[in-house]
């Protein structure tokens, strides 16, 4: 076993940015892959993954990506599946991780060494079984490949002739061309899923749902809303702010770029954004609005071909397709790591989602539930992990795993979905490479109101770059918006407040 191997489990985006950061320190990393190639969720043809050919990112390629790597000229603002997974590929070479990848080969079992130091891995590949141990092993399995299937009576009877379907399974809109579809589900999926549907042929496309959550879309006065919605000072202004202000500020919002569902003819969401959820959609809301996607309460029951909704009414229906969520699946887990873990189809206790303190030499990438941009995220949170590994930054300590356990324990009775620049600026503060913005006096507004870019990760601390600055201008002025680098009187008094709840909180 050397000392500097480390085993990653997974080759998508969260394995591949742990397995660059972890070379990039010293480590040895070696990934493993069940499916034949690499890019998890972006690779369609895998198995494991729920995107089908053609679909597009519901967040802009600046946030889809990592800081060492652009994506190639002409890439739209909003890429492609298999635009992605170029990238993730192109990243990979890249980083030299191609030769450290075992592809075809599935993990099977993962617990602690005989005697307590490293890990022992069992895998299967090319028919052949595998024993290994490793001095240290990461989790990146992801957190979308074990779809959630509701309880809902009746529904193993559905007779519709095109079935029923997870959208884990869905491959694209050709099989329900002037079918009746009903989409169950509010999520970003459901939606965009719907709307596929609905613009490309079929009959009918009903939405049926629990609850109305908020619906974004894609651009926000022409630019992408990612860039708008997760800021920096959003994420430092909800650490100082009342929640009941925090969750008015973000449904003003969403209501001023995009309206409320109700008033297209949806329901009304509840007042409190956070109660409500907030999803993400292009079309979804002017569908509606032409009656081309219908919306009704929940499935009360499946009879046949005749859907039954929580308020009566019914119809007949040619599919049903599940936009329901996902379960955590993590089966390879040896029974005494998944008890220490508190691991079931929701929930796992980590601290700051990363590590534990009774399995050390074992972390955990990117199973968090999270709102929002997720690259940027996974990369800070595999530069964490390597130079807590390295010892680059400190690791840490028992005490403090002990009170993230705590403070993990306590979320599991509410919302999992974390949004992505609270995550990013929490895994950027533990690896030391969070900017403060009053120390960058040029970059302070794109700092602040600019996208959450990784580039502007790359200013300080370990693995800094000299263009860093020059980056992260270029990503605030994309789209036209923070051209000008001085802040307007609205954005400095803003500033100002939130910059002294900051210092009361610190004192």
């Amino acid at each position: 076993m050397s000392p500097r191997e480390v085993a990653v489990i997974g080759a998508g985006p969260a394995g591949l940015a742990a397995g660059a950061w972890l070379a990039r320190q010293g480590f040895e990393p070696v990934l493993f892959e069940a499916a034949d190639s690499l890019g998890g969720q972006w690779n369609a043809a895998s198995p494991m993954s729920g995107v089908w050919p053609g679909m597009r990112t519901n967040t802009s390629r600046v946030l889809t990506a990592f800081a060492d790597l652009d994506h190639a000229p002409g890439t739209p603002v909003f890429p492609a599946q298999e635009e992605v997974l170029g990238y993730l590929h192109r990243y990979a070479a890249q980083a030299g991780l191609l030769p450290r990848l075992r592809l075809g080969t599935r993990v099977e079992h993962l617990a602690r060494a005989p005697g307590g130091q490293g890990w022992l891995l069992r895998s299967r590949g090319g028919g052949q079984e595998r024993v290994e141990v490793f001095a240290r092993a990461v989790v990146a399995t992801g957190r979308y490949n074990a779809p959630l299937l509701p309880d809902v009576a009746g529904l193993g009877s559905f007779a519709g002739e095109a079935g029923v379907l997870h959208s884990f399974g869905y491959a694209g809109p050709a099989g329900y061309r002037d079918r009746s579809v009903v989409v169950a589900g509010c999520s970003i999926s459901a939606l965009e899923i719907a709307s596929e549907l609905a613009l490309a042929g079929a009959r009918r496309v009903t939405v049926t749902l629990r609850r109305q959550r908020y619906v974004l879309q894609k651009l926000t006065a022409g630019v992408p809303t990612d860039h708008v919605a997760f800021t920096r000072f959003s994420a430092l202004a909800g650490a100082v702010m009342p929640p009941a202000a925090v969750a008015q500020g973000l449904r003003n919002l969403v209501v001023s770029s995009t309206g409320s569902p109700e008033q297209v003819g949806a329901p009304a969401p509840d007042a409190d954004i956070f109660a409500a959820g907030l999803t993400q959609s292009q079309h979804y809301l002017g569908l509606v609005a032409e009656g081309r996607i219908r919306v009704r309460p929940w499935i009360a029951g499946v009879a046949g071909r005749e859907v039954t909704f929580a308020d009566g009414s019914s119809e007949a229906a040619d599919a049903i397709i599940l936009g329901t969520g996902y379960r955590l699946s993590l089966s390879f887990l040896a029974p005494e790591v998944a008890q220490a873990l508190g691991l079931d189809d929701q929930h796992i206790d980590l601290h700051d989602h990363t590590f534990h303190p009774e399995l050390a030499g074992l972390a955990f990438l990117g199973l968090f539930d999270q709102v929002g941009p997720f690259f940027p995220v996974l990369e800070l949170q595999a530069r964490w992990l390597a130079y807590a590994w390295s010892g680059a930054v400190a690791a840490p300590d028992v005490a403090a795993m002990q009170a993230g356990l705590a403070a993990c324990r306590v979320r599991r009775g509410g919302p999992q979905a974390v949004p992505m620049h609270a995550m990013a600026l929490l895994f950027a503060r533990n690896a030391g490479v969070e900017p403060d913005p009053d120390r960058w006096p040029d970059l302070r507004r794109a700092l602040l109101f600019g996208p959450l870019s990784p580039a502007s990760f790359r200013l300080v601390g370990p693995d800094r770059c000299a263009d860093a600055a020059a980056r992260m201008m270029t990503d605030a002025a994309l789209f036209g918006c923070l051209v000008s680098p001085s802040m307007t009187d609205e954005e400095a008094a803003r500033w100002e407040a939130v910059r002294a709840g900051l210092r009361a909180n610190a004192a």
